[in-house]
């Protein structure tokens, strides 16, 4: 591995600011926040905040069977692009695509499951400069005498 290659945290931010942008380009709405975790060979995303306004009018009207309706076929709708941004983010290819949504939190849940680990440098540990001094936990204090 040479220096160039990201680590796991750099991967992470990157696909994190990419997906942002792929929904506010695509669906006129980013999710307020996105949490990446990147483990051997998967993905998992939540994205907070993301459902879109027309969903939440539909939700809070009463329409909640059409607001789940509209937001499976957005989803069914951007699954392929935000593979093939996962894909090219990660140079990896992903087996499958699990996205699951709860209208009333905001909440989406988003697993990808990969063909392999990708690629990431793992940082050098910090090694501890700190060294401790030797603990008096005897009660002995030096100025103090016995009268």
């Amino acid at each position: 591995m040479t220096s160039s290659t990201p680590t796991r945290g750099q991967v992470e931010r990157t696909l994190t600011q990419r997906i942002q942008a792929l929904y506010r380009e695509q669906l006129g709405h980013q999710p307020s926040k996105i949490t990446c975790q990147l483990s051997d060979q998967n993905v998992v995303l939540v994205l907070e905040g993301s459902i879109t306004q027309p969903e939440q009018l539909l939700a809070q009207s009463g329409r909640v069977q059409l607001a789940e309706q509209v937001h499976s076929d957005l989803d069914d709708a951007i699954q392929p692009q935000l593979k093939a941004l996962i894909e090219e983010t990660l140079n990896v290819s992903v087996i499958e695509l699990l996205s699951d949504a709860t209208l009333a939190t905001g909440r989406t849940g988003i697993i990808a499951l990969l063909t392999n680990a990708p690629e990431v440098r793992t940082p050098p540990t910090p090694t501890s400069k700190i060294r401790r001094k030797p603990s008096s936990s005897s009660g002995n204090n030096p100025q103090r005498t016995a009268s």
